[in-house]
Order: structure tokens, then sequence, then C-alpha cells
């Protein structure tokens, strides 16, 4: 059975999405699962930052976060480090040895915070999933599971629902008063093209 295809007007081939995919990542009818899933993700980095805004170890100094790079980049005598690759633990090291902890403790609790106020607004839900995915990503890769699996899993799903994840928040007026810089609208507005298509 062949592939169903189209060429678009600048002559690239484009694979339709299943119904059922674009139904969920293109139209607002699941965007009520959007608001659920967002509000419990930008809850949870919410909830992180205020922890590390109230704690002088991260936005003083940043002496929590030199605690935890310090134990991240550490080889126990068993040689079962808590960094599996051995580039991202020199990357570490590289961080700590120039002091980085410093500012790059704030950097993460104000981060953590942005993206936890995006998430829950609805507004530019993609650019904030995609810093939380970017955040969880590298806790699991310094060696911290905890819930950034599961928190990275969802980061990716809303990236995907990105077009219609902020429905019920501010994207509804913010993605079509910025709009994207890749789509240019028809001349020919969608009713008025229909009807003329009929014709």
């Amino acid at each position: 059975m062949a592939t169903q295809k189209v060429v678009n007007a600048s002559g690239d081939i484009v694979i339709p999405d299943p119904p059922f995919a674009h139904a969920l990542f293109s139209t607002v009818r699941f965007a009520w699962l959007w608001l659920i899933i967002r509000l419990f993700l930008g809850w949870q980095w919410l909830e992180a930052s205020t922890h590390k805004l109230n704690n002088p170890a991260w936005v003083n100094g940043g002496e929590a976060l030199k605690g935890f790079w310090t134990a991240a980049v550490q080889v126990p005598a068993d040689g079962s480090p808590a960094i599996t690759y051995g580039w991202y633990r020199s990357f570490i090291q590289f961080m700590l040895d120039n002091g980085w902890y410093t500012w790059f403790g704030k950097l993460i609790a104000y981060g953590e915070l942005l993206i936890g106020i995006g998430l829950i607004l609805g507004a530019f839900v993609g650019i904030a999933a995609f810093f939380g995915a970017l955040m969880n990503w590298n806790f699991i890769m310094a060696g911290t599971a905890s819930s950034n699996g599961l928190l990275l899993l969802l980061a990716i799903i809303l990236m995907l629902a990105w077009k219609v994840a902020g429905w019920y928040g501010l994207d509804r007026w913010l993605l079509p008063m910025i709009g994207v810089p890749w789509y240019k609208a028809d001349a020919v507005p969608a009713a008025k093209k229909s009807s003329a298509i009929k014709k």
C-alpha cells in the first residue's frame, strides 16, 4: 500500500499526519488535555523554583549548586560515577573550576520560575516546554533521576503540541498576534476560497 503524499507549493513532499495525531496536535479539540498537563508541569517548576529562591545557598553564591556538581563529578571507589559520559563530566568540571556556580544557581532558580509561569499562563508554551526539557535532560545527565524522566516526557509532548497547548491560555492571543515567521497567510480568506472552488 503506497504512502499518501502531497506536494506543497514549494515542491516539498509532505506526508499527512494520521487523523488522531492531527486532531491531537493541530486542532483545539484536545486543548483541555494540554491544559491539565501544562498546569501540572508548570506547578512542578514553580514549586522547584520557590525552594531555590528561598534558599540563599542557591541564589547567594551558589554553594548548593557547587555541592551538587562536586558530588556529580566524583568517581567513587567502585568506579560507577553518577555521570555516565566523560564529556559531560568534563563539562561540569570545567564549570566548577571556573566558579560558574556563583551565577548559574540564580540562572537555574529564576529559569525554573519563568518556565513555571509560562506553562501555567499558557504563554509561549513550546518555548517554555523546551527550556524545561533542557533542564530535565541536564539533571538526568548529571545523574539525578528523581521525577526528571516524567517531566522530560511531558515537556516533549507539550513541545509537539505547541500550536494548541496554550489555547486555554495566553497563546490563544499571543500566537495569532505575533505570528510565526515561516507561515504566510493566504491572500484569500478560507471562507471565500471554498466558495470560489465550488464555482
